[in-house]
């Protein structure tokens, strides 16, 4: 249901964005999740978790103005690097909020969402004394529901033949990283037996490398190597380390692959900062808000492929087995991938 709505309003209010500026999406949206982790901390029953599911989900989708605030602050030569920024961003989140939550909730299983929902306050408080507006007010597009749906957003896309492809590597890329959310924690159960303190040790790690590389590697590597030469070094060290999760026979190669397969990481932002420069300063929501849906149709579609992968490889209907089957899926798909940005960028390589 997250990404379902996430993949149904990123493109509205990357749209709402362009035309009212992104400020005002930004505060909104803020002010709806904060509201929502409270409505989750006192459901009274399950359907009230399902309705919250779906708020968090159209307010999740503000990533697309908030990719779009970072392109309007941003030179198109630092884009890139600044887009890492998000990455980061989550990186750290992502080594914070879960022992956050984990410990408070063994205080009460209700404390982590009201945490949550007045820590999401205290951002729209910041949102609303502090954060300026990005947006010129010469660079407001007129709203039309015809850009504002996710086909419709898709769609708009073939006017930019380069951002068209761009966006389908972005996508293959997402569904393979699913890979990791949807079986982690079974693939290191089943083929190293790691408790649930050792799986949250090397999630902590991840977010770390994902920090550093992210936060930091990209404002040196991609100005050095430019913004194509990035992603398909990102890309193609993305499908080694897949490869390499996938034949891992011991716990502790898991943590070498994830220092030098974070380097992966470089790709999306590079991405996501040559599909910026393509389009004008008043379409970058509507284009951050298909991007945003292509990665929620990925959250959508990559867990269940992902997980059936991993559990037909593992059972005994299985030809042979093939633990990490999921992980060669997801190296197969990225390969995919590479194809496609190559030959979206066969021109622009040529000539740089």
């Amino acid at each position: 249901l997250y990404a379902l709505m996430q993949f149904l309003c990123a493109p509205l209010l990357g749209s709402l964005s362009d035309r009212f500026g992104r400020r005002p999406v930004i505060l909104v949206s803020l002010f709806g999740g904060g509201l929502d982790y409270f409505l989750l901390a006192y459901a009274p029953n399950l359907s009230w978790f399902v309705v919250g599911r779906i708020i968090a989900g159209i307010t999740g989708a503000n990533y697309a103005a908030a990719a779009a605030y970072i392109a309007d602050v941003s030179p198109p030569e630092k884009r890139a690097a600044n887009f890492g920024l998000i990455g980061a961003a989550f990186g750290l989140g992502f080594i914070i909020g879960p022992a956050m939550g984990g410990w408070l909730g063994d205080i009460s299983l209700r404390l982590p969402f009201m945490v949550a929902g007045g820590l999401t306050l205290l951002n729209w408080l910041y949102g609303m004394f502090v954060l300026p507006e990005s947006l010129a007010s010469q660079n407001h597009r007129a709203f039309s529901w015809k850009r504002a749906n996710p086909v419709g957003a898709l769609l708009d896309l073939r006017r930019y033949p380069m951002v068209l492809g761009l966006s389908w590597t972005f996508f293959l890329v997402n569904v393979a990283h699913q890979v990791f959310p949807a079986t982690w924690v079974l693939y290191t159960g089943y083929r190293f037996g790691w408790s649930a303190k050792e799986v949250g040790f090397s999630l902590a790690f991840v977010g770390v490398m994902a920090a550093l590389v992210q936060g930091g590697l990209t404002r040196v590597v991609i100005p050095k190597l430019g913004e194509k030469r990035a992603a398909l070094f990102g890309l193609i060290v993305s499908v080694f380390s897949y490869v390499c999760y996938g034949l891992a026979t011991q716990g502790w190669m898991i943590y070498a692959i994830i220092v030098w397969g974070s380097l992966g990481g470089l790709a999306t932002p590079a991405i996501q900062g040559m599909v910026s420069r393509q389009v004008g300063a008043d379409e970058q929501g509507g284009v951050q808000g298909s991007l945003t849906s292509l990665t929620s149709v990925a959250g959508i579609l990559g867990p269940p492929i992902a997980t059936s992968l991993f559990g037909y490889f593992i059972s005994s209907q299985a030809p042979m087995a093939l633990p990490g089957a999921a992980f060669f899926f997801a190296a197969a798909l990225v390969i995919l991938a590479i194809g496609l940005a190559m030959r979206s960028l066969r021109n622009e390589l040529a000539t740089s």
